[in-house]
C-alpha cells in the first residue's frame, strides 16, 4: 500500500487533468468522478507507484472506454428485451380481448365460406392462393370474400 503523502501528492497533481478527461469522454460528471475515484483507490491499494502522469491519464481513458462499452451493451440488451410495465400489460390484455371479440363475431355472424376464409387467413396464416386451393375456389373470389368479411367486421366494431 502506498503512503498517504505520496497518494495525496499524486491526487493534487493529477486530479484536475484526470477528471477533465473523464468528463469529456463520458459526458457525465458523476460517472467521471466515479471513474477517477476508482483509479485512485486502485493505485492506493497497489504497491506500485505510477511512473508518470501519462499512466494515470491512460488509466482514465481505458476505464472510460470500458464504461462506454458497458453502457452500449446495456442499451443493446435493453432494446432486445423490452420490459413491460403494468400499463403495457393492460394494453396487451385489452388487445387480446378485442381479438377475442372479433373471433367471436366471425364465428357467430359470418357464414361459410367467409368464416373459413377468415380463419385460414388470420389463424393459420395462409395466403389467398393457398386458401383458394384448399377450398377449391378462384383466388379472386377468395379475396373478394375476405374483403367482404373484413368490411363487415370493421362496420360492426365501428358502430358498437
Amino acid at each position: 500500500m502506498l503512503e498517504q503523502k505520496i497518494l495525496e501528492q499524486l491526487f493534487r497533481q493529477n486530479y484536475n487533468k484526470m477528471i477533465h478527461l473523464a468528463k469529456v469522454l463520458l459526458g457525465d460528471d458523476k460517472e467521471a468522478e466515479d471513474i477517477v475515484q476508482d483509479i485512485f483507490l486502485h493505485v492506493a491499494d497497489s504497491d506500485i507507484l505510477p511512473k508518470n502522469d501519462g499512466y494515470l491519464l491512460t488509466a482514465v481513458r481505458h476505464a472510460c472506454l470500458n464504461r462506454i462499452r458497458q453502457m452500449q451493451l446495456h442499451d443493446k440488451v435493453k432494446n432486445l428485451l423490452p420490459v413491460y410495465d403494468e400499463t403495457d400489460q393492460q394494453a396487451i390484455e385489452k388487445r387480446l380481448e378485442w381479438l377475442d371479440d372479433i373471433s367471436s363475431f366471425v364465428d357467430e355472424q359470418l357464414k361459410e365460406p367467409h368464416r373459413s376464409i377468415f380463419h385460414l387467413r388470420f389463424d393459420d396464416d395462409l395466403t389467398i392462393g393457398e386458401i383458394a386451393k384448399r377450398l377449391g375456389l378462384n383466388p379472386n373470389t377468395t379475396y373478394k370474400y375476405l374483403m367482404q368479411s373484413i368490411q363487415r367486421i370493421r362496420h360492426y366494431f365501428e358502430n358498437h
